[in-house]
């Protein structure tokens, strides 16, 4: 069974970084090492490309979308692992002051 998506991570890149080689990274390096992992069961990095509705840019430039049924064992053990530290550490060099929203579906 699909597990909807339940924590997205939304932020812009710090100045000076390159939205190209961000997004080069995020498919070359990013994608593959979080998708590898067993609780990690979908995720997708969008970008944000306009307002739908209103004048002006979005406030934010990317957002991530992860379906991670087992979070809690996510979180206790594949977060202090080599695979999520290292991405962490490089994602920290691109991302701006990024937010962690764990989410649950309105049913």
């Amino acid at each position: 069974m699909q597990t909807p998506p339940n924590l997205f991570i939304l932020y812009t890149l710090k100045q000076g970084v390159s939205p190209q080689a961000f997004e080069d990274w995020v498919i070359t390096t990013d994608q593959p090492a979080m998708r590898s992992l067993a609780r990690v069961q979908s995720f997708r990095t969008y970008r944000a490309e306009r307002l739908l509705m209103g004048e002006g840019a979005p406030g934010i430039s990317y957002i991530e979308a992860f379906a991670i049924p087992d979070l809690e064992g996510f979180t206790a053990e594949d977060m202090a692992g080599e695979t999520v530290q290292s991405i962490m550490g490089a994602f920290m060099g691109f991302a701006d002051a990024p937010q962690f929203i764990v989410v649950s579906e309105i049913k």
